[in-house]
């Protein structure tokens, strides 16, 4: 095997309203450092939990009861995440959150970031979970939105200016739309090389482990070439 850094690409299946996919970012994290021999690229692709929510988003409390059936039952969800949220650098505010949104909006950001180059969107996706976990921050809110692709790197006019617009919306309904076809019914998922599919949070060991098999078989030529 020759002294050249093998690189894959990770395609990073998720919604920034979902608690699993934030534990699942810190995680991927610490995989990658763990395989500094591999060049590991990391793109994030949309999925919406609840594309039904109404672009001003809906009361959070009203929403989870709605959905869960009981304050305790949701106080039992939240004691269960918030330990292994905290494991991995997370410190959940769930009592902060206020405002269930609709992230059509901070998946069009995600998207121009992606323009803007790998680590601008790395940055934009690790803020935006900081935000609505951490902060309670509503990140269906376009002044919120501006402001964290401003701190990511990207230019804060032309977001305000593009998310007046509907710019790139069908575009991320349908490729989450898409993901959903594709098989992908819960987030975080994660995609190496285009094909294979690592499902859920799973343990930094995991997703290192797939990261220097996948490198490993890529190495050897014995990758089919991914489609897309």
């Amino acid at each position: 095997m020759s002294d050249e850094k093998q690189s894959i690409t990770i395609d990073v299946v998720s919604d920034a309203v979902c608690p699993w996919c934030f534990i699942g970012q810190k995680r991927l994290d610490k995989a990658v450092a763990a395989v500094p021999e591999v060049d590991v690229q990391i793109r994030w692709r949309p999925f919406q939990l609840d594309p039904t929510i109404p672009l001003e988003g809906k009361d959070r409390k009203q929403y989870m009861l709605a959905k869960f059936g009981s304050e305790e039952r949701l106080r039992q969800i939240h004691a269960n995440i918030e330990p292994l949220g905290a494991a991995e650098g997370i410190d959940f505010d769930f009592d902060a959150i206020k405002v269930s949104p609709n992230t059509i909006d901070a998946h069009r950001v995600m998207r121009w970031a992606s323009a803007a180059g790998a680590e601008v969107q790395n940055k934009l996706a690790r803020r935006l979970f900081q935000l609505y976990f951490e902060e309670g921050q509503n990140i269906g809110d376009h002044a919120v939105l501006t402001e964290a692709a401003r701190e990511a790197g990207m230019d804060a006019p032309v977001v305000e200016a593009m998310l007046a617009t509907d710019t790139d919306r069908d575009a991320v309904a349908n490729e989450a739309a898409t993901a959903s076809r594709m098989g992908i019914t819960g987030v975080p998922c994660f995609l190496l090389e285009g094909k294979y599919a690592v499902m859920g949070a799973q343990e930094s060991d995991t997703l290192a482990d797939a990261i220097r098999q996948i490198a490993g078989a890529k190495a050897r030529g014995e990758l089919e070439t991914a489609a897309g």
